[in-house]
């Protein structure tokens, strides 16, 4: 799909949608739970979608009302060798690698190729001296094995999503475990939203000294009433579209969330303010609209960019390409990324969305003072399937080119 933005001045107040992030982590709990559980808050954003289609076939049941789930928790162990269907979610393949294991000793996950590009090897290092197979196929991975109790060790500095999935599982297991974090560790806020996530559901975590989390065996998810609070992460791009100069209000985020991505307010209002250095090690998922916002202000210099290479496409040379045509020069370097700030022009041919949903919603704000064409903005259906109808209700004109 392409969209032809005109420039404009947005005006109101817009609600932010559901955490993707804490969604999942409570869909999963609740599957894990031997109850019914009602979880509100669910978007309907292609993540969530993927792993709701995972979840049932491990076998729980689940069924939605508008923004609310219901889940009756799995019952028994998996018969046969479940096929997950990931669609492009890396949570949901990370995530749910573990979770499958504890129902059977085969599996198979499907998905897109770029997430299968993205690779697993973190569990394929961590399981290798635990008897788990990992097979690649023509589309998709097969894993075969037990889960076992015990001690793991992983990097902290590829991704929180395979610490999550070995939380999420090893309570289930007889004996108690260990998960060693490495040094450095980034996105640990996500790590704690798992800890809690879990502790609503009934399950504790132990951390027992920094980045080592202790597991206590046979622990049962217990079913629960929760609600998903407010997204910082898809909110980034509204507060981003309010320093950039429209006068609009953002409403349903909690400022004490563990959630990471809360600093965008901050780090915004350093790129409104100057040319700051900004680390985003703890928040890449940012990285999109924050080097949109540099390019339209006063420049920035970002570092802990490395891990953008392995995300939806590579986002550092999306962002450099795109913001390219907008006039915006973009340095690229081993973990550091340059944005020189200056004025922004119209781009005399599309820009390119990179089938990422990041991408796109942050061009889009740029879009938005100097208006243009986004080619493949579908992809933001990933996470924030209402963006541009919530920006249309804020007074930005729209228009749409079904290719």
């Amino acid at each position: 799909m392409r969209v032809h933005i005109n420039p404009g001045v947005l005006r109101g107040s817009v609600q932010a949608p559901p955490s993707k992030s804490m969604g999942h982590r409570l869909m999963i709990c609740a599957a894990l739970s031997g109850g019914t559980s009602t979880v509100r808050g669910i978007s309907d954003s292609q993540d969530m979608l993927a792993t709701l289609d995972c979840l049932t076939a491990l076998g729980a049941t689940c069924s939605q009302s508008g923004t609310t789930l219901t889940v009756h928790g799995i019952q028994s162990p998996t018969v046969g060798t479940p096929t997950l269907p990931c669609r492009e979610s890396g949570s949901t393949l990370r995530f749910l690698i573990p979770v499958a294991l504890t129902q059977s000793d085969r599996i198979r996950l499907t998905g897109s190729e770029r997430l299968m590009e993205r690779g697993v090897g973190v569990y394929e290092n961590a399981f290798a001296q635990k008897n788990i197979s990992f097979q690649r196929t023509a589309d998709g991975l097969c894993i075969s094995g037990d889960l076992t109790s015990g001690e793991y060790v992983l990097p902290g500095d590829v991704s929180s999503q395979f610490v999550s999935g070995l939380l999420f599982a090893l309570p289930r297991l007889d004996g108690d475990s260990t998960v060693r974090v490495l040094p450095p560790v980034e996105s640990r806020s996500y790590i704690d939203m798992t800890v809690a996530a879990m502790a609503t559901f009934g399950v504790q975590v132990t951390e027992i000294e920094t980045n080592t989390f202790y597991i206590k065996g046979r622990q049962q998810y217990q079913a629960t009433d929760v609600s998903v609070e407010g997204d910082w992460s898809n909110g980034a791009f509204l507060y981003a579209l309010q320093a950039l100069g429209h006068p609009i209000t953002v409403d349903g985020l909690d400022p004490d969330s563990l959630q990471g991505d809360r600093v965008c307010l901050r780090r915004l209002n350093e790129l409104k303010n100057g040319c700051p250095v900004i680390d985003i090690s703890d928040c890449p998922d940012l990285g999109p609209i924050l080097f949109a916002v540099a390019g339209a202000c006063h420049g920035a210099t970002f570092t802990g960019t490395r891990r953008l290479q392995i995300k939806e496409s590579d986002r550092a040379r999306a962002m450099a390409d795109e913001l390219g045509k907008l006039g915006v020069t973009v340095e690229i370097h081993d973990n550091t990324v340059v944005v020189h700030g200056g004025t922004l022009t119209p781009p005399k041919t599309p820009l390119c969305g990179h089938n990422d949903h990041r991408v796109v919603m942050a061009l889009s704000v740029l879009l938005s003072l100097v208006g243009g064409d986004i080619q493949g903005a579908e992809a933001v259906a990933k996470s924030y399937p209402s963006f541009f109808e919530e920006l249309e209700q804020l007074g930005l004109e729209v228009t749409y080119d079904v290719e």
